[in-house]
């Protein structure tokens, strides 16, 4: 049956590359026959060959990683966004580089197996000539949005997939990373992929802009559009420019706003293409620009844009540890009284090397509070390095902690690689997720907390002056019990503990509701009504801040007329019950059911948490979020 499904997808690309009409069908796409014409002529490849994938070796696949450092902890977030907003099941949001090698993979744990018989294999390149036509591969050559839908792959062995996929340009217009949506549901229609296809695109912009804005945070940047309301949002320009008004890069939006093409454009005074002079656009600048004003071209167009000026941040000068008001930092809100004082404390003793260990439900924002101290210390102006152990593979997370030396194993950079723990030398180093790193490691972590020394694979031992704050949502001291975390390592990384409430606790929602809205407005001025705002405030947000600045990021992006009415929320919280509520539900009889299956599988997983999610097919997000809901938590 397989053999004659291969034997009949070949024969219909046959005919097609044959130049025989073909009105209905895969055929029928311009972009689709030309890619499969390419696979035939170009790269020889045969339809109904099934062949495995090809993967890089590991030391190719962390040269990749290391190389796209920035664009991986940017696409992190919005990748896990995006795979929220899917609905999750049945979806793997891949992330590739600009050969088409899969470098990173959002997918529940129940179903990553599914999409690894598939070929979606961290390190697995699919590029059109190693697997054909394919959301990723075809997505490369075309360098646009598109969706190859399940008989449209070339190879018969693909034809359960369904691809979308979004190109993400560098500020030079460069290919820099692809991002792409695959699911192997075989009830998956096309007409469904208008709505992926347009989550892929926006979350690939996002990431984009994110790259463009961090790649020149220390030069002069403009943000402009032909709408006030669109400056700050992913369709804006974006153009960079130097002390002396150079202009350094411009995204695509800028090229087309201003209607000149990249090479007219670098180089040039700034003021070329504007009716200002320098001195009057400095004029406008601000650290913090959130208010746009109208600028118009040399031409008489009238745009509407934003200046942020050049980042000059002093190092703080710290005389006494209470210094350094909490709630007025960037980037982090804290105006919860009990919040400010876990961070002051947190300050204190951070900045005599003492190790901190934050403890919170997932997206809390513990990263936010780690960083924040980080900016606070006298350790401002060196290195934030973060790594997340639960997001790395484990045969890649030994060489991303501690580096390796050039030729130390098969795929090796020939000049090796640096570490973490070197690239945070001077500076912090932050373990999100700690609890979820091999035992292995834990030993060799352990080793440099005591020595002060790292060992690269295959190099020799390098001095490093490196402070450590470690995050996780798990009881380490279960984990302690149950033999899968070291209990010397526990109490080394354990100097001061630091408990984050989830964000239903939090006295100062509203005003982080406000501070985050500001953030993802990028500018723009949104007012919120006010039985929006208290549907928002009372919603229980099992996915904590995270979640929340997720619901705003979208709800700013879809904003009409400057204004979030009720009308405009996700149904889950217009629909929203307190907790309280949500528990007491639990006397009908289908969530009794579901109560029991609860308390069967945590039972039968030994009370495991990635074990009882993956049992259940759920992830473990939605497992904690079903716990809470029914009240259960396990007896001392």
């Amino acid at each position: 049956m397989h053999d004659n499904h291969l034997s009949r997808h070949a024969r219909q690309v046959l005919t097609v590359t044959q130049g025989k009409p073909h009105l209905h069908g895969p055929g029928a796409d311009p972009s689709i026959a030309r890619s499969w014409l390419r696979c035939l002529e170009d790269y020889h490849l045969d339809p109904a060959l099934s062949v495995a994938p090809t993967v890089l070796e590991q030391g190719r696949v962390l040269e990749s990683r290391e190389r796209l450092q920035q664009v991986l902890q940017i696409a992190g977030t919005e990748m896990s966004s995006l795979h929220q907003q899917l609905s999750g099941a049945g979806h793997a949001v891949l992330l590739t580089d600009a050969r088409g090698v899969i470098l990173n993979c959002v997918t529940a744990p129940a179903e990553r197996k599914i999409f690894e018989r598939a070929g979606l294999w961290l390190g697995a390149d699919w590029s059109e000539a190693c697997e054909g036509t394919n959301g990723i591969g075809t997505c490369l050559v075309e360098r646009q949005a598109l969706t190859i839908h399940q008989d449209e792959h070339f190879r018969g062995r693909h034809t359960g997939l369904t691809c979308s996929a979004s190109p993400v340009f560098d500020p030079h217009g460069e290919l820099l990373a692809v991002l792409d949506v695959s699911s192997a549901r075989p009830d998956v229609s096309r007409q469904s992929q208008f709505h992926t296809m347009a989550l892929v695109n926006l979350s690939a912009k996002m990431i984009e802009s994110c790259y463009f804005l961090r790649c020149f945070d220390n030069q002069w940047l403009l943000r402009f559009h032909l709408q006030a309301e669109s400056v700050g949002l992913f369709s804006e320009g974006l153009l960079a420019f130097d002390g002396e008004g150079r202009i350094s890069a411009a995204n695509q939006s800028a090229l087309n706003l201003l209607g000149h093409i990249r090479g007219g454009l670098l180089g040039k005074p700034v003021e070329a293409f504007f009716d200002l002079s320098l001195d009057d656009l400095l004029g406008r600048a601000s650290a913090n620009a959130s208010a746009s004003w109208p600028l118009r071209t040399r031409d008489g167009r009238l745009l509407f844009a934003m200046l942020r000026g050049e980042s000059r941040k002093p190092t703080p000068v710290i005389p006494t540890p209470v210094a350094a008001p909490a709630p007025h930092l960037s980037g982090i809100c804290l105006g919860d009284e009990a919040l400010q004082m876990e961070f002051r404390k947190s300050l204190r003793v951070f900045e005599r090397d003492v190790p901190l260990l934050i403890n919170g439900e997932t997206g809390s924002g513990k990263e936010a509070f780690a960083k924040a101290v980080h900016q606070a210390s006298q350790r401002a102006s060196k290195a934030f390095v973060a790594l997340n152990c639960a997001a790395i593979p484990e045969s890649l997370i030994e060489s991303e902690l501690f580096g390796y030396r050039g030729g130390s194993f098969t795929g090796a950079r020939k000049d090796g690689m640096r570490g973490k723990l070197q690239q945070a030398d001077g500076g912090t180093l932050f373990l999100d997720e700690i609890g979820d790193m091999p035992l292995a490691l834990q030993t060799r972590l352990l080793r440099v907390l005591e020595d002060r020394q790292v060992v690269p694979i295959g190099g020799e031992p390098e001095a490093v002056n490196v402070r450590i704050i470690s995050a996780t949502h798990r009881n380490l001291l279960e984990r302690v019990a149950q033999g899968s975390f070291r209990e010397d390592l526990y109490y080394r990384l354990n100097g001061l503990e630091v408990a984050l409430p989830p964000l239903r606790e939090r006295s100062d929602k509203s005003q982080l509701l406000d501070f985050l809205l500001a953030e993802e407005a990028g500018g723009e001025t949104i007012l919120i009504d006010e039985p929006a705002r208290e549907a928002l405030l009372a919603f229980d947000w099992p996915g904590n801040v995270r979640q929340l600045r997720n619901v705003l990021r979208t709800l700013a992006a879809l904003c009409d007329g400057g204004r979030i009415g009720v009308e405009n929320l996700p149904v889950m919280i217009r629909q929203g019950r307190p907790a309280v509520v949500a528990q007491e539900s639990c006397a009908q009889p289908l969530d009794d059911a579901e109560r029991l299956a609860l308390l069967n599988a945590l039972e039968q997983a030994r009370w495991h948490m990635t074990h009882t999610a993956e049992q259940l097919g759920v992830s473990r997000n939605t497992l904690y979020r079903k716990l809470r809901k029914h009240g259960i938590a396990r007896s001392a």
